[in-house]
Formats: structure tokens, C-alpha cells, sequence
């Protein structure tokens, strides 16, 4: 079982290139999606994720409770791919709870899984400081998940105009 945290910014590459990591595995493969479909340029986005995966992906969107998908039983010993932590913290804050026992109890299930796992998560650290309080919110809360979840990962990249670049 390896976990495999994968960085990078707004489209470099790492959803693909995570797509690619789990597709070298033997399938079936499950697809765990944490975005959801609010307006026309999300309905698109999950259109042409979906149309990059073939038949061997089954799809799970949930966008509050990633640890219970984690430790579904049946899906145990499937290479997951979770994609993405930005949009599980930014629903987790907007739904008011608790980050920190959120990220906790991720970083459990990821250490009892079987299969192989590949998270996405985007890097917002590197840009200028956000001009508002909600902003710098997300953005600190977003880091300190990185950074827990690339601590319990056996290997991190980061992914820069579709190149990546080992870290961990």
C-alpha cells in the first residue's frame, strides 16, 4: 500500500498526471470526487475528467465525509484516487467543521488502506497574501492539510506545467 500525495497549481498537469500513476495499477480503479457541480464551469471541469477515465474507474462524489469512502470495505484493496483536498477543505469550512479532526481521521483511514492511493491537492501557498480574512483562511487551512497529508504519504510530487518533480 502506497500513498502518494500530489501537488501542484491551477492546471499544471497533477490531476492527469495522478489519473496516469493509478492507471498503471491493476484496475478496477475508484475515482473519489470532492468538487461538486454549482454552476456551468464545474459541470464542464467534471466532464472532462470523466471523459479521461475509461470504464475500469468507478466514480464517488462526496464532498464532506472523505474518510468513510477511504475505509469502504469494498474498495479496500482498489487503487483510489482522491482528487482534490483543495475543494474538501474549502467544503469542509463552508460547512463549518472541524478541519483539524477532519484531516485526522483522513490520515487514519489512509494508513489502514490496502490499495494504493494518489491525492490531488492544489498548492496555494506560492502567490501573493490574500487581501481578506476568509481568503487567508482557506489558504492556511489548505496548507496545514498538505502538509499533514504529505507527512503520512510515502512519496510527494510536484507537478509544474505537467512535469513532476519528486519531493518526498
Amino acid at each position: 500500500m502506497t500513498v502518494t500525495l500530489v501537488l501542484g497549481g491551477a492546471r499544471s498537469g497533477k490531476s492527469r498526471h495522478a489519473e496516469a500513476l493509478i492507471a498503471r495499477l491493476p484496475g478496477p480503479y475508484v475515482y473519489v470526487a470532492t468538487g461538486e457541480a454549482r454552476d456551468t464551469e464545474m459541470v464542464d471541469r467534471i466532464a472532462l475528467h470523466r471523459s479521461r477515465r475509461g470504464m475500469d474507474w468507478s466514480t464517488i462524489e462526496e464532498p464532506l465525509e472523505l474518510s468513510d469512502v477511504v475505509q469502504r470495505p469494498e474498495h479496500a484493496a482498489q487503487p483510489m484516487l482522491i482528487d482534490c483536498l483543495t475543494l474538501w477543505t474549502s467544503n469542509l469550512m463552508f460547512a463549518e467543521r472541524d478541519i483539524a479532526a477532519a484531516c485526522a481521521t483522513l490520515e487514519a483511514a489512509l494508513t489502514r488502506r490496502q490499495g494504493d492511493t494518489v491525492l490531488v491537492s492544489n498548492e496555494v501557498g506560492l502567490g501573493i497574501v490574500p487581501d481578506n480574512a476568509l481568503t487567508r483562511r482557506f489558504r492556511d487551512e489548505a496548507g496545514t492539510v498538505n502538509q499533514r497529508i504529505a507527512a503520512v504519504a510515502d512519496r510527494v510530487l510536484f507537478v509544474v506545467a505537467g512535469l513532476p518533480m519528486t519531493v518526498k
